[in-house]
C-alpha cells in the first residue's frame, strides 16, 4: 500500500493540488470575465470556477499515470480498485469544497464546480481508457470549448454545455454523474500495459 501511494504521487502531487483548487475555490469564487461568443451575438461570461476543475482533472490524470511496472506486476492487491477510491476521494472533496464555499457564500458558481469536476474527471477517465495522452487534453478541450461555443446567446448555454448550467439543473446533473460513472468503468476494464 506504501509503495501504490508513493508511486502515484499521492503526497507530494495530489494532496498540494486539492488544497489549492480549495483555497481558490474559497477565494475566488465569484471572479468572472466577458469573452467573445463564437456563436452568439453577446459576449460569453465565464467564471472562474469552470476552470478549476482543471486542477482537480490534471493532477489525477498525472498520478493515475505514474506507475511501479515491477511491483505492479506482482501485486497481490486490486490496483484498478484502488485508482477507483482514488479517483471517487478526491473529486468527493472537491465536491464538498465546492458545497461548503457555495452554501456559506451564496455562491452558485461555487455550488456547481463540484458537478463540473464530476463531469470533466469522467471525461478524463473515459479518454484515458481509450488514448492514454488524451487524459489531460480532453476536459481542457470541453472548457475551451464551452467558453467560446457553449452559449446560445447572451447567459443562455446550449443543451450540451453541461457545465454551464446552474446547479439546481437535474438533467445536466444526471448526465454529469453517468459520465462520471462510465469513466470509472472505463478506469476499471482497461488493460495497462504495464
Amino acid at each position: 500500500m506504501i509503495w501504490w501511494i508513493k508511486a502515484r504521487r499521492v503526497l507530494p502531487v495530489l494532496l498540494p493540488g486539492t488544497a489549492a483548487f480549495t483555497l481558490i475555490v474559497a477565494v475566488a469564487h465569484d471572479r468572472a470575465i466577458e469573452l467573445p461568443g463564437m456563436l452568439s451575438a453577446g459576449g460569453n461570461r465565464v467564471f472562474l470556477m469552470q476552470i478549476m476543475p482543471l486542477v482537480i482533472t490534471s493532477v489525477l490524470a498525472h498520478c493515475l499515470a505514474q506507475r511501479l511496472v515491477e511491483a505492479e506486476a506482482v501485486a497481490a492487491r486490486n490496483l484498478r480498485r484502488l485508482d477507483a477510491l482514488l479517483v471517487v476521494a478526491c473529486v468527493l472533496t472537491a465536491t464538498l469544497a465546492g458545497l461548503v464555499v457555495g452554501a456559506v457564500s451564496g455562491s452558485d458558481e461555487a455550488t456547481a464546480v463540484g458537478r463540473n469536476t464530476v463531469f470533466l474527471t469522467g471525461l478524463m477517465l473515459l479518454a484515458d481508457a481509450v488514448y492514454a495522452k488524451a487524459a489531460t487534453v480532453a476536459p481542457v478541450g470541453w472548457v475551451f470549448a464551452i467558453m467560446f461555443l457553449g452559449y446560445a446567446d447572451y447567459h443562455r448555454p446550449w443543451p450540451w454545455a453541461l457545465t454551464l448550467h446552474p446547479p439546481g439543473n437535474v438533467p445536466a446533473l444526471a448526465l454529469c454523474l453517468l459520465v462520471f460513472l462510465g469513466g470509472l468503468v472505463a478506469q476499471a476494464r482497461v488493460r495497462r500495459s504495464v
